[in-house]
């Protein structure tokens, strides 16, 4: 218990970093959580979108993985795929041991419910959407996973399109449905392993502002595309870019 307590003040404590003050009801939810599954936001277990918890794939395996799970098995449903229009459905049964009977869940992804930013990849999409559905059945995950949200799956109308509410908002307003600018940068952040710290001091500097809520929303727009373009297409190079953002360590003689 000692062990979850102190687990938690670290997982709340990192999540004020990202996120911001959590709600009260939002705090009990991580607590909840972290007492109940062990799982870490530091290791990425869980996201919070919009004052609510989702937990993540990776998070979902690893939970599995403590848990003993004795397999997973995904199978492709091929009745109801379509490898011309890139659609594909996918079928997940998870054994938590040797007598379990599996439990099962479907996933399912085409170009018209997945993000741009995976064009192409809706198999694998489709299969972890599978996988995460049978796991929360099997060890009884209330919570959405970010993989299968479709406010990040949807096809997106491009940024500079949405229609804004008295013609502007804040960098980290949204409307028509999509999700803030901020949860898109969080999700970057978290899809692509970055250090949090220095892709704010990046952003930052990008932007030409002391701080990114002083930034415009077409700036933070456009931080967003370059570092999601860096991360598909260098990534070595874009980790040494927000490497030289790191703040020198004093050594005390």
């Amino acid at each position: 218990m000692k062990r979850n307590v102190i687990t938690f003040r670290s997982n709340a404590k990192l999540a004020r970093q990202l996120w911001g003050e959590p709600s009260r009801a939002s705090r009990r939810g991580l607590q909840e959580l972290t007492v109940r599954y062990s799982l870490s936001v530091a290791a990425g277990d869980l996201q919070l979108l919009d004052g609510r918890w989702y937990v993540t794939h990776s998070g979902l395996l690893r939970l599995a993985s403590r848990k003993r799970c004795r397999g997973i098995k995904t199978i492709l449903q091929e009745k109801f795929s379509d490898l011309a229009k890139g659609s594909w459905v996918f079928k997940a049964v998870v054994y938590k041991n040797g007598h379990s009977s599996g439990f099962v869940g479907y996933g399912d992804a085409a170009p018209s419910n997945t993000s741009p930013l995976v064009r192409g990849a809706e198999m694998r999409v489709a299969e972890t959407r599978a996988v995460n559905r049978a796991l929360r059945k099997a060890y009884g995950i209330g919570l959405c996973s970010v993989e299968e949200l479709g406010s990040f799956s949807a096809s997106q109308k491009p940024l500079a399109a949405i229609p804004h509410p008295n013609g502007h908002h804040g960098s980290n307003g949204s409307s028509d449905g999509q999700p803030r600018l901020r949860d898109q940068l969080c999700l970057l952040i978290r899809q692509h392993n970055l250090d949090p710290a220095l892709v704010k001091a990046y952003a930052t500097d990008f932007c030409g502002t002391a701080t990114l809520k002083e930034a415009s929303r077409d700036l933070v727009e456009s931080f967003i595309s370059e570092l999601s373009r860096a991360a598909k297409n260098n990534r070595d190079s874009l980790l040494c870019k927000l490497n030289s953002y790191a703040q020198p360590t004093e050594v005390k003689l």
